[in-house]
C-alpha cells in the first residue's frame, strides 16, 4: 500500500471520529426520574428544554429521556398543583429530581371563566379552596364545608336538618329576589338549592370569583361565581384506588332555658292573679314535670363511604368515583333524615395529538324526609311552648292535647302524623372536545346538561289534636272525617289525603370558544371569543286524592283513594322554559409579566324582558402591576407584591318567567244570560319596560408573601346594585292585580355594599416530618339601602309574633332588612315614676316596659311609626375564619373555626300568650320584692309589653369551633405490608363548641323565607353537633 493511501485512510479516520465527536457533542440523551412528595415516580410530567416548545413527559414509573443539542441547556419539569423545576444539564446524562407541591406557588393553576391562569397573573379578586379543605370537614353539604374559609362569603344555614339548604353569599346582601351566586360544577351550571346532591368528596377544587372579573359568566355573575372542579385522574398513570368511610353520632348543641312545671305553675299563677284575681293551680310543687326538648331531641347517626379510582392510559385518563350518606335528624329521627347515593365517572381522551374529548358524568339518586320547621306552627316551635306541666300522653294512652292554646300542639303527635318523601334522580354532564391549532390557539365546543327529576309525596292522615285545634283534620278523637256539602244538602265525607307530584327539570347549555395565548419577546396576549346558548325547562305534574283506606300511611298512593265519584280531587299542572343568548370577549396583554391588563364584554339576551329590554351590554375592566419585578424594588423581605384593581357590570334575571306580560291568573266573575259565572281576569299588570338589575363593582387589591412563605392578600370592594326587581306591594283596589293575581314586578330600589378583606396563610414544607399551617381571613361589611320605589318611604318585611306589626324594612340609609321598633328605657319602677314621667304612655302600670320618645313629642304612639326607631341589622358587620393544622411524626391535628359579629336576631319563637311555655328569664320579672330594670311583671291584661321592642331583640355574634380533627397515617413500612401506600385513622368533631350570648338553639340564621326575613327566628332548627371516626386508604 502506497503511503499517500495510507495517509489518505487515516484522514478519512480521523474526520470520522471528529465528525462523530461533534454530533455526540451536539445531540446527547439526558434520563432520569421524577418522583413526588412521597417519593413515588410521578407519570406525566411534562420535561422540556428551555426556551422549546417541544419536549416529552415521563411514563408510568415516572422515568424519562429527552435528546438535547448540548450540555449547556437547561430542562424544565412542570406538572398541574406542583411547582415548576428548572435544571442545568452541564454535563449530566441523569437527572432525577422531586417536584414540590405548589402549596400557594405563583405558578399555580387557577380556574377562571372559560380558561384558567396562574396566581402570578390573576387580575381578579379569586380565591381557591382545594378540595381536600372541603373533603376533611366531612361536612354533609360543600357550601356549608366552605363556611369561614373564604373573605368576603358568608355562608347562613336556613335549616339545620338533614338535606337541609343553606344561603351563600358573596359579599353582602345586594337583591331582593335570589343572592345566591352563579355555581359551576365543571362547566355545568349548578343551582344551590341542589348542593346536596354533590359529594364533597368528588371535589379537586373551588375557585371563588368575587369582583367585576366574574363578569364574563354574564346573568347572575353580580353575585360572584363558584367554579368547581371535580377530581380528574392523570394520562400514564397506573390505576389508584381509595377509598374511606366514616361513623358519627348526632346531638343537640343546645337546649334552651325553658320553665319546668314547679317554674311554670309559679309563674302562671302570678300572671293569672294579676289579670283576673284568680291562680290556676292550687298547688305549685310540681316538680320538673315534662321536658318536651327531651321529648322531641334526640341522638341520631350520620355515615359515608366513599370510593374512587383514578389512572390512565397513553392518551387517556380517568376518574371514577362513588358514595352512600345516610343522616337521620336530632328531631324526629327517621321522620326528618336524607340519604344520598352518588356515582361520579370523568373521562379525558385524546383523540388525536389536536383533539381531546373531555366527559363528565355526576348521578345523584337522594331521598328526604322533612318535618315541618322554621316557623309558627312547626315542631319545635310547639316544643318551646308546649305546658310542662301536662305530660306527653294521658293516662287513657293518648296525645295530650294542650288545649288551653289553639295554634300549639302536641309536638310528638305532630312527628307521629307527618309523612313526607321525597325523592331526586340527578344527571349532570357534559362533552367537550377541544381542537388546539397549534400551541397558542383552541377551540373548544362544549355541550353541558343538568336533569333532575323530583317526586314529592305528602301523606295527611285524620288527625286530632283536640277541640279548637288549627291542626285538626278530623271533626273528633275517633277521627271521623269531615262533611263536606258540595250541593244543597248533598255532603260527602273528606278523610286522609295524599299529594303527589312530579316535577322535571331540565338545563341545556351549548357552549363554543376560542382561546389564544401568545408571546411575543416581553408581550404576552391572551383572548376568548365566545357564544354561549343556555336554555332552562321544567314540567310539573301533581294531585291529591282523599279517602285514602284505613287512614294508613301503607295505603298512601293517589291510585288507592276511595273519594266518592272523584270529588274533592284535583290536579294541577304547569310548565315553563326560559332561555339565554349570550355572547362574550375578553382580551388581555402582560407586558413582561409585569403589567397586565383585562378587559371583559359580555352580551346577554334574556327571554324574561319584553323587546325594549331583552338585551343587555356588560362590560368590565381589570389590570395588575407586579411591583416585585420593578427593577427599582429591592425590599428582600417581600419576595412578591402585586396590586391589583377592577371595576365592571353585571346584569340579574333572576325573576320568574313573563314577568313583562300581562297574566291571566286572576279571578273574575262575569254574568251571561242574566247567570253569575266565575271565571279569570288579569291578575299580574304588565311592565313592558322591565329590565335588567345592574350591579357595578369596584376592587382594589393587593397580593404579597413576605419571607417566601407567608402569603397575605387584602381586597377593598364597592359594589353597587341599582334598578332592584321586585314586587311591591300594591293595593288591588287600585286595579294593578285581582284576586289570585299577584303584585307586578318593577325596577326600583338600590342597595350598596361596602367592605374590606384580609387572608393570610402560611404552610411549611408538606414533606418534612414537623410542620403546620396556619389560614387566617376577616371581613368586614356594610350594607346600605339608596333608594327606594317612588311615593313609598320603606317597603315592610317580615312580621313578628302572630298577627303583630313588621319587624323588618327596606328604607333608604338602613341596612337591608333592618329591625324596626321600639326602644326599650328600663321599666317602670312606681306609679309616681309614670305619674311624673315628662313622656306619656298610654296604659302604663308599674313593671311595664318603658319606651323611649323618639320623635319628642311628649307621647309614646302606638298607632303610627313616629316612635319607632332602628333596634339593629341581620347583617354581620365583620365574619373571621381560622385554619390551624399541626403534623407530628404521622399525627395531624387541625381545628376550623368561624365568627360572625354585629348582627342582631330576633326572639321570635315564644308564643305571646298566658299559658303558653317561656324562658327562664322570666324568673327573673319585675315584681315589688325583685324591681328588675330588665324584665317586665308578668300579667294576662291587656299591656303593651308584647309589642315589637329591643327588648325581643338579642345579639347575634358568635364563634364557632366548627371542626377538631386528630388522624395519625401509619408508617408506610406497615401499610405497605397491608398492600396500601396510604392509611390514615382520625377522630372529628364538627360543631363542637359556640360561644354565644344568643339564647335560641343556633345563632347561625340564614333568610330561608327571603331577604326581609333574614334574622327571624320561629324555632330553628339547629346544626347538630357530630362526634365521628373513619378511615382513609389508598392503594
Amino acid at each position: 500500500m502506497s503511503f499517500r493511501k495510507i495517509l489518505s485512510n487515516l484522514f478519512l479516520l480521523f474526520f470520522l471520529t471528529f465528525f462523530s465527536l461533534i454530533l455526540t457533542a451536539q445531540s446527547s440523551v439526558v434520563t432520569g426520574l421524577v418522583i413526588d412528595e412521597n417519593k413515588e415516580g410521578m407519570p406525566g410530567v411534562t420535561v422540556k428544554i428551555d426556551g422549546k416548545s417541544s419536549g416529552t413527559t415521563t411514563n408510568l414509573d415516572g422515568k424519562y429521556s429527552i435528546n438535547i443539542e448540548n450540555d449547556s441547556v437547561r430542562l424544565i419539569f412542570s406538572f398541574i398543583g406542583y411547582r415548576d423545576q428548572a435544571v442545568d444539564v452541564n454535563g449530566q446524562s441523569n437527572i432525577d429530581i422531586q417536584l414540590q407541591l405548589a402549596t400557594k406557588s405563583l405558578d399555580e393553576v387557577v380556574v377562571v371563566g372559560y380558561g384558567k391562569t396562574t396566581v402570578k397573573e390573576l387580575t381578579g379578586a379569586t380565591v381557591q379552596v382545594k378540595g381536600e379543605s372541603v373533603e376533611r370537614l366531612n361536612i354533609p353539604r360543600m357550601d356549608q364545608a366552605l363556611q369561614g374559609q373564604v373573605s368576603g362569603v358568608t355562608i347562613n344555614t336556613n335549616s339545620g336538618s338533614p338535606g337541609g339548604s343553606s344561603s351563600i353569599r358573596i359579599r353582602g346582601l345586594s337583591t331582593f329576589g335570589d343572592n345566591d351566586p352563579l355555581i359551576l360544577v365543571d362547566g355545568v351550571v349548578y343551582d344551590s338549592e341542589g348542593l346536596n346532591a354533590l359529594n364533597p368528596g368528588d371535589i379537586e377544587s373551588i375557585n371563588v370569583l368575587k369582583d367585576a372579573t366574574a363578569g364574563i359568566y354574564g346573568v347572575r355573575a353580580a353575585n360572584g361565581v363558584i367554579i368547581i372542579e371535580t377530581k380528574k385522574g392523570r394520562k400514564g398513570t397506573k390505576p389508584k384506588f381509595e377509598v374511606g368511610s366514616y361513623f358519627g353520632i348526632q346531638e343537640t348543641t343546645n337546649s334552651l332555658d325553658l320553665l319546668n312545671a314547679a317554674e311554670y305553675a309559679l309563674i302562671k299563677n302570678e300572671m293569672f292573679i294579676r289579670g283576673t284575681g284568680s291562680p290556676i293551680f292550687n298547688n305549685t310543687d310540681l316538680k320538673m314535670g315534662t321536658n318536651w326538648q327531651d321529648t322531641i331531641f334526640q341522638s341520631a347517626p350520620i355515615e359515608s363511604f366513599n370510593f374512587g379510582v383514578t389512572g390512565g392510559g397513553e392518551n387517556s385518563s380517568f376518574s371514577i368515583g362513588g358514595n352512600y350518606f345516610s343522616q337521620d335528624g336530632i328531631v324526629g329521627g327517621n321522620k326528618s333524615s336524607f340519604d344520598r347515593y352518588n356515582a361520579r365517572v370523568n373521562l379525558i381522551n385524546s383523540l388525536t395529538e389536536k383533539l381531546t374529548l373531555r366527559s363528565v358524568f355526576l348521578f345523584t339518586h337522594e331521598e328526604r324526609k322533612a318535618l315541618p320547621e322554621n316557623g309558627i306552627g312547626s315542631v319545635l316551635y310547639n316544643t318551646i311552648n308546649a305546658f310542662p306541666t301536662r305530660p306527653v300522653r294521658t293516662a287513657d294512652g293518648n296525645y295530650e292535647h294542650l288545649l288551653e292554646v289553639s295554634d300549639i300542639i302536641n309536638p310528638v303527635a305532630q312527628i307521629e302524623n307527618t309523612h313526607n318523601l321525597a325523592k331526586v334522580n340527578k344527571l349532570v354532564g357534559k362533552q367537550e372536545f377541544e381542537y388546539k391549532f397549534n400551541e397558542s390557539l383552541s377551540f373548544t365546543n362544549r355541550l353541558s346538561y343538568n336533569y333532575a327529576s323530583v317526586d314529592d309525596k305528602s301523606f295527611s292522615p285524620l288527625a286530632w289534636y283536640g277541640a279548637g285545634k288549627y291542626a285538626n283534620s278530623a271533626i273528633n278523637a275517633d277521627l271521623d272525617p269531615v262533611q263536606v256539602e258540595i250541593a244543597e244538602d248533598v255532603f260527602i265525607e273528606r278523610g286522609a289525603s295524599v299529594f303527589e307530584q312530579r316535577a322535571t327539570y331540565l338545563d341545556l347549555n351549548f357552549e363554543s370558544f376560542l382561546n389564544y395565548s401568545k408571546v411575543f419577546n416581553d408581550h404576552n396576549v391572551k383572548a376568548t371569543l365566545g357564544t354561549s346558548v343556555f336554555s332552562r325547562r321544567g314540567d310539573v305534574l301533581n294531585g291529591t286524592a282523599f279517602n285514602i283506606p284505613n287512614n294508613s300511611i301503607d295505603f298512601a298512593d293517589i291510585s288507592a283513594n276511595m273519594a266518592q265519584s272523584g270529588y274533592l280531587n284535583n290536579t294541577g299542572s304547569y310548565e315553563f322554559e326560559e332561555r339565554l343568548l349570550s355572547n362574550f370577549l375578553r382580551a388581555e396583554y402582560g407586558f413582561k409579566y409585569k403589567y397586565i391588563f383585562s378587559a371583559i364584554l359580555r352580551r346577554d339576551g334574556s327571554s324574561k324582558f319584553g323587546p325594549n329590554n331583552r338585551y343587555g351590554y356588560f362590560p368590565s375592566f381589570s389590570g395588575a402591576w407586579i411591583i416585585s419585578d420593578e427593577s427599582f424594588f429591592n425590599f428582600k423581605p417581600l419576595s412578591f407584591l402585586k396590586l391589583r384593581t377592577s371595576y365592571g357590570i353585571s346584569g340579574n334575571d333572576q325573576i320568574a318567567n313573563f314577568a313583562y306580560r300581562a297574566l291571566l291568573n286572576g279571578e273574575g266573575v262575569y254574568v251571561f244570560d242574566d247567570i253569575i259565572t266565575s271565571g279569570v281576569a288579569i291578575g299580574t299588570a304588565a311592565n313592558p319596560d322591565l329590565k335588567w338589575e345592574t350591579t357595578r363593582q369596584f376592587n382594589l387589591g393587593l397580593d404579597f408573601q413576605l419571607l417566601n412563605v407567608f402569603d397575605i392578600t387584602a381586597n377593598y370592594f364597592i359594589k353597587n346594585t341599582n334598578d332592584l326587581l321586585f314586587s311591591p306591594d300594591v293595593s288591588a283596589i287600585i286595579g294593578s292585580y285581582g284576586p289570585g293575581g299577584y303584585p307586578p314586578i318593577i325596577n326600583a330600589g338600590d342597595v350598596s355594599n361596602k367592605g374590606f378583606e384580609f387572608e393570610f396563610a402560611y404552610a411549611t414544607d408538606p414533606n418534612k416530618r414537623l410542620g403546620m399551617n396556619v389560614n387566617f381571613n376577616f371581613t368586614y361589611i356594610d350594607n346600605e339601602v339608596k333608594s327606594v320605589p317612588d311615593g313609598v318611604d320603606f317597603l315592610p318585611g317580615a312580621g313578628f309574633g302572630v298577627g303583630s306589626n313588621t319587624a323588618t324594612r327596606f328604607e333608604v340609609g338602613f341596612p337591608i332588612g333592618y329591625f324596626i321598633g321600639y326602644q326599650t328605657d328600663g321599666i317602670f319602677q312606681s306609679q309616681e315614676e309614670i305619674d311624673n314621667a315628662t313622656v306619656t304612655q298610654a296604659g302604663a302600670q308599674v313593671g311595664d316596659l318603658k319606651f323611649v320618645d323618639q320623635d319628642g313629642d311628649g307621647e309614646i304612639n302606638f298607632s303610627n311609626n313616629t316612635d319607632k326607631t332602628m333596634l339593629g341589622s341581620p347583617i354581620p358587620k365583620f365574619m373571621f375564619g381560622s385554619v390551624l393544622g399541626f403534623n407530628l411524626f404521622g399525627i395531624d391535628i387541625s381545628t376550623n373555626l368561624y365568627a360572625a359579629l354585629g348582627h342582631k336576631i330576633v326572639r321570635n319563637y315564644e308564643r305571646q300568650q298566658p299559658y303558653a311555655n317561656q324562658l327562664g328569664y322570666v324568673l327573673d320579672r319585675w315584681t315589688v320584692d325583685n324591681p328588675s330594670n330588665e324584665n317586665p311583671r308578668v300579667t294576662t291584661s291587656l299591656n303593651r309589653n308584647g309589642v315589637f321592642s329591643d327588648y325581643f331583640v338579642e345579639d347575634g355574634s358568635y364563634l364557632r369551633i366548627r371542626n377538631v380533627q386528630i388522624g395519625y397515617v401509619l408508617p408506610k413500612v406497615i401499610s405497605e405490608k397491608l398492600g396500601s401506600d396510604y392509611v390514615r385513622f382520625y377522630l372529628s368533631a364538627n360543631n363542637l363548641f359556640t360561644i354565644t350570648n344568643y339564647m335560641g338553639y343556633d345563632p347561625d340564621i340564614g333568610a330561608a323565607q327571603g331577604a326581609l326575613s333574614n334574622g327571624i327566628d320561629y324555632g330553628f332548627y339547629p346544626q347538630a353537633r357530630t362526634i365521628m371516626g373513619g378511615v382513609n386508604i389508598k392503594f
